[in-house]
C-alpha cells in the first residue's frame, strides 16, 4: 500500500495522535518581522483542511513549537487543535504532558519535524516523519519522509497518508462527492 513496508503500515494503523512542529513544518521555516518586531507566519490552506479531516476520523492533532507566536495560537484555535505548546525548546516535557493529558503511549503518536530540535520527540514517537526539506539528520531518523516541503502541503500529505492506511480516507472523501 502506497509503497509502505508492513512495519510502516502497522505503525500508522496504531496512531491516535499527530504532533506537529510549526516553523519548517506548518510554515516554510522563514520568519517575517515588521519594523515593530511583529512576527508573521504563512500557513497553507491544504494543511489546515487536512488537519480538520484527520481530526474528524478520531486522530487528534497537537502542536509543539520552540517559538511563541500569537498567529499559531489563532490558527490552531480555528482548526480546533487544543493541545498547543509554544515556547518549548525542550520538547520532551511537552510531549510527556500531551501523552498524559490524552492517556496515550508513544507508539500511538506520529511526529512531523524538520530540524534537530524535533529529534527528542521523533526518536520517542511511534511514527517519525520528516518533511521533504528537513535537515539531513532528521531525515536519517525518520520512518517516512514527505515529498512536499514544509509549509507547502507536507502536513496534508501526512494526514492523507494516515487516513489512507487507517482506511478512513475514502469515507472522508465521500462528503465531497
Amino acid at each position: 500500500m502506497l509503497g509502505l513496508t508492513q512495519e510502516q503500515q502497522d505503525k500508522i494503523k496504531a496512531l491516535k495522535l499527530l504532533i506537529l512542529d510549526v516553523d519548517g513544518v506548518l510554515t516554510d521555516g522563514r520568519l517575517f518581522f515588521d519594523d515593530q518586531g511583529r512576527e508573521y507566519k504563512c500557513f497553507h490552506a491544504r494543511d489546515g483542511h487536512g488537519i480538520k479531516l484527520l481530526r474528524q476520523t478520531g486522530v487528534e492533532v497537537a502542536v509543539i513549537s520552540g517559538r511563541k507566536s500569537n498567529s499559531v495560537a489563532l490558527r490552531m484555535q480555528s482548526l480546533g487543535v487544543e493541545q498547543v505548546y509554544q515556547g518549548h525548546e525542550n520538547k520532551r516535557a511537552a510531549f510527556a504532558e500531551i501523552l498524559q493529558n490524552l492517556n496515550l503511549s508513544s507508539v500511538q503518536v506520529a511526529h512531523v519535524g524538520d530540524d534537530v530540535l524535533d529529534l527528542p520527540i521523533m526518536v520517542q514517537a511511534g511514527f517519525a516523519v520528516a518533511v521533504a526539506d528537513a535537515h539531513f539528520a532528521v531525515k536519517q531518523r525518520a520512518d517516512w519522509c514527505t515529498q512536499t516541503p514544509g509549509g507547502l502541503g507536507a502536513v496534508r500529505e501526512v494526514c492523507d497518508l494516515i487516513m489512507q492506511v487507517q482506511g478512513t480516507f475514502d469515507l472522508t472523501l465521500q462528503a465531497y462527492l
